[in-house]
């Protein structure tokens, strides 16, 4: 059984609970009924090994989980536990019923078409120890009834099998083409973006570029016969640098967030929790402090980890809550993104890009590390994550932009 799937923990320990409570009875009635002779001491160790060989093979020989085949060792455990019970039951018929935890047992680990006749053969054995022991005039159910209950179980546990198999094959391809999708969207934008820059180095930097170089040689040709008219045309070359500029700030500061070209940080944080708040999930913002000026940098850096964290939050944590709280201290501005989802270990926070959670938590922490602050991640499985950036205000920062 899988052991992280609550479910499969609650049936497991369900069908372990009914394999003692009938071994039990079995036992108890054996003691009552049916001890006496020379084997009953053989019968009673061999109750307390049947017992013994039951628990090991879940701690050492563990079924395997939904989807995947049974390992050797476990059909080893599974084989002698069933070999073990035959036997106990030619000599004790009282453990006729311990039978149903391991059918149970047999149909969760092996395929259907080798489960199925195992089923068959155990009941057959059913039948006939309960036709062996009985007392006066057949009774019927004693034919009908084993047949009819294995019968039940074992239609349950194959249609769960195959329902479960098919679950998982349309969970692998949803996943799959989710992330076919993304990919496939990351690629279009970054083709988008790549045009609309190349169209605009194209008409502004290239154009300038070029006229330069032609007043430039112009200005060369004419140097020794016209210094007027080669002063000009280096004057107008001027220019056209001055603009190119201009324009290639302009680029630097279009690349910046667009939610903080005309807002505040707290105000694109408010827009950003608006906009990631949809069914199932809701978001809100919180301002603590009063804020004060923010490089563009900081605010950037900032607004960008927020975006990065509410995206793990959507795509991993499954929460139904999260809150960013903004707050300004004298001497530093911080950033909590919390959420109430599943959470995870704390080794995971700590992985590199290679880790299954991608390249979130690294790109956040180099964030963090650039506009000089740091970042913190706090998670417990089940009781979501909390991350966290804090920016001294008073530090310099760390990545110093290149004069144009």
């Amino acid at each position: 059984m899988n052991h992280s799937d609550p479910d499969e923990r609650w049936l497991g320990a369900i069908v372990h609970g009914a394999f003692f409570l009938l071994l039990g009875s079995s036992f108890a009635r054996f003691l009552t009924r049916d001890q006496g002779g020379a084997r009953t001491g053989w019968v009673v160790a061999l109750f307390a090994f049947f017992c013994v060989l039951y628990v090991l093979g879940h701690l050492v020989a563990p079924p395997p989980r939904p989807g995947l085949p049974p390992t050797r060792r476990h059909l080893v455990w599974l084989g002698s536990v069933t070999a073990v019970w035959v036997v106990l039951l030619v000599l004790a018929p009282s453990a006729t019923w311990c039978v149903m935890p391991l059918l149970f047992a047999g149909l969760h680990a092996l395929p259907p078409r080798i489960a199925v006749p195992a089923a068959a053969v155990l009941t057959a054995l059913v039948v006939v120890s309960e036709i062996r022991v009985a007392d006066g005039p057949l009774n019927p159910n004693m034919v009908v009834a084993p047949p009819a209950v294995a019968a039940v179980a074992t239609a349950v546990l194959v249609h769960l099998q195959r329902q479960g198999a098919r679950q998982r094959v349309l969970i692998e391809d949803l996943v799959r083409t989710r992330h076919e999708l993304a990919a496939t969207e990351r690629r279009a934008g970054v083709l988008a973006e790549r045009q609309r820059l190349s169209a605009e180095i194209h008409d502004t930097l290239a154009q300038g570029l070029s006229s330069q170089r032609m007043l430039l040689q112009a200005a060369e040709l004419v140097w020794d016969s016209d210094r007027d008219a080669a002063r000009d045309h280096v004057r107008a070359a001027a220019e056209i640098t001055s603009h190119s500029l201009a324009e290639a700030r302009r680029f630097v500061h279009d690349l910046a967030p667009a939610d903080l070209a005309e807002r505040s940080l707290a105000e694109a944080l408010g827009a950003l929790a608006r906009r990631e708040s949809g069914p199932g999930l809701t978001v809100e913002f919180r301002l603590e402090g009063d804020p004060g000026p923010l490089p563009e940098r900081v605010a950037a850096a900032l607004l960008r980890i927020a975006q990065g964290a509410l995206a793990n939050v959507r795509e991993h944590a499954a929460a139904t809550r999260a809150a960013l709280t903004l707050t300004w201290l004298d001497d530093q501005v911080s950033l909590d993104v919390a959420d109430n989802g599943r959470g995870f270990e704390r080794t995971e926070a700590r992985g590199s890009g290679s880790s299954t959670r991608g390249h979130g938590l690294p790109a956040m922490r180099i964030r963090a590390r650039q506009a000089g602050g740091g970042l913190i991640v706090e998670s417990t499985p089940g009781e979501g994550t909390v991350v966290s950036v804090a920016v001294p205000l008073a530090v310099p920062l760390v990545v110093k932009e290149t004069a144009l």
